[in-house]
């Protein structure tokens, strides 16, 4: 696990930096403790990341849940009560996880992943400008359109230009002038470059910019605008931070209904940030999604215990931990000691951190998820996977998370309905050893991502040394995830000593350097 510490070190401080804020603004967002969002992306990051199977996924609390949280705690009439929901739905994410729900999460196409994926990206870069210019009345966790603080994502950015707090944008401005150099310039020139990342510079001379800066009139930056970690003045202030759960409501149907509710959002806001990370992991791993609901129940039922927020795996720290270089999940847990260590040794040099200058790592990793070159992308893939791209971009800008998920599915619904039908023979497999591991595998007329499930199943249980034979000349319509499925498992087959031999109306080819170009070039299919 921890064979490429030298690769997960740097990016775990980046994470950390990264998860802090949203922290620490979701406990905020969800009208709880503040150390409760500490608590839980402690847990998230030691607890879930050591349980997980995910290699480059992290967890901690998401923002998607911040809206169920600030009522349930109304509702149930605390949070003590709140907490004893927390525990029952991670109970019954252990409960899905047994029962093999995880593959629920391969049921979402490519074009709604990838859409996610840049309206989150979207979302970041919206949310953060306020921060960047020093205005920080909405949290920082708060990622839904209509916010916390009355305005929405757009107004909050007109008020913020009218309000700018000087100070705070210089040190962001300088800040984003050294994230750009880091990753631009400076990651070339040495290896020390590459150890020390950008966010840390970034971060230590926001820290340093405070300091010197708190005397000097408009160029201070006020405390309001600052990171507020809750500093203990003894050990026992430090426990009382921690709440439990009052286990004298379980009897409470209401209690029950939002341990359900929070088990059911939280789950599929994990399969999809599962999706979605294994989409962007340069390795492109696949991430065991029964195992991840298994860890993540753990990572709630144990949050819950000690007072912390629901736990999710979230594609804003994940996508964080990638763009740093992250390798394996000790970023993950690394990133969660940081949390513990620091919230207890050097609170105070914490809340001497600018919120500005985290909104600006975070402008970086919003625009590494937006790229203009994925709509590009998108756009030259076709109507089919553009239109349900753009309506979830849309629905998450204007709604939320889930929300938009839900619409940018619906539209891929209907387009397939439109263009294909269900053919229960989708894939055949026959076996011609004769002693050796040689497979027969026959697509059919009509292949959708409805089938992605079956065939990652099949692609990822043959035997090592296997020669495979992929039979396509009856196939009219392969969906994009199919393709995407094909070029992934290429790379692994090298791995493990598999050769590929596709079968065409046009011939036959061995080993294609990419599946995608391929099936670009196939006459009749998609």
């Amino acid at each position: 696990m921890f064979s490429k510490i030298k690769s997960d070190l740097p990016a775990s401080i980046v994470v950390f930096f990264v998860a802090l804020p949203l922290c620490l603004g979701i406990a905020l967002a969800s009208g709880a403790p503040l150390f409760s969002g500490l608590i839980a992306g402690i847990v998230g990051g030691i607890i879930v990341g050591a349980l997980s199977g995910s290699q480059i996924g992290v967890s901690g609390p998401a923002a998607g849940l911040a809206a169920i949280v600030l009522t349930a705690i109304g509702t149930l009439g605390g949070y003590e009560n709140f907490l004893v929901a927390v525990v029952i739905g991670g109970a019954l994410q252990l409960l899905l996880g047994v029962l093999k729900a995880g593959i629920i999460g391969y049921y979402f196409p490519s074009s709604v992943i990838k859409g996610m994926l840049t309206g989150i990206g979207i979302i970041i870069i919206l949310k953060q400008i306020p921060h960047f210019f020093g205005y920080d009345a909405d949290p920082g966790g708060d990622f839904a359109f209509f916010q916390v603080d009355g305005e929405n994502t757009f107004s909050e950015i007109f008020v913020a230009l009218n309000s700018i707090s000087v100070g705070a944008t210089v040190i962001a401005l300088v800040s984003l002038g050294i994230l750009l150099l880091w990753s631009q310039v400076l990651t070339n020139k040495g290896k020390i470059f590459q150890l020390i990342q950008g966010p840390l510079v970034a971060v230590v001379a926001g820290i340093i910019y405070f300091a010197f800066t708190q005397d000097s009139g408009a160029f201070a930056i006020e405390k309001e605008h600052l990171v507020q970690v809750p500093v203990p003045d003894s050990f026992d202030s430090f426990i009382g931070q921690f709440s439990f759960p009052n286990f004298a409501v379980i009897t409470n149907s209401e209690v029950w209904i939002v341990g359900f509710t929070i088990a059911l959002v939280a789950s599929l806001e994990t399969l999809l940030c599962v999706e979605a990370t294994d989409k962007l992991d340069p390795e492109k791993r696949v991430t065991p999604t029964n195992r991840e609901l298994l860890a993540q129940g753990t990572g709630n039922i144990i949050s819950g215990m000690i007072g912390g927020l629901p736990i999710t795996q979230v594609i804003v720290r994940s996508s964080a931990n990638i763009q740093s270089g992250g390798k394996t999940k000790a970023s993950a847990i690394i990133h969660g000691f940081f949390l513990l260590i620091s919230i207890i040794i050097i609170p105070t040099v914490l809340n001497m951190i600018p919120l500005s200058v985290l909104a600006a790592i975070l402008l970086i990793v919003g625009y590494k998820l937006a790229k203009p070159s994925t709509f590009k992308a998108m756009y030259k893939a076709g109507w089919k996977q553009f239109v349900p791209f753009i309506v979830t971009i849309v629905g998450i800008v204007f709604t939320d998370l889930l929300i938009g998920i839900g619409l940018g599915l619906s539209v891929g619904i209907v387009i397939v309905l439109l263009k294909s039908y269900q053919n229960s023979h989708f894939l055949h497999i026959e076996d011609k050893s004769n002693g050796k591991h040689k497979i027969n595998m026959t697509l059919a007329e009509e292949v959708t991502f409805f089938n992605k499930g079956a065939i990652l199943k099949e692609l990822d249980s043959l035997p090592r040394d296997t020669y495979l034979e992929l039979d396509v000349r009856k196939t009219r319509y392969l969906d994009a995830d199919i393709v995407e499925i094909l070029d992934d498992f290429a790379f692994k087959a090298k791995e493990r000593n598999i050769d590929i031999k596709i079968i065409s109306e046009k011939g036959t080819i061995e080993n294609p350097p990419s599946f995608i170009e391929f099936f670009k070039l196939r006459p009749k299919s998609a």
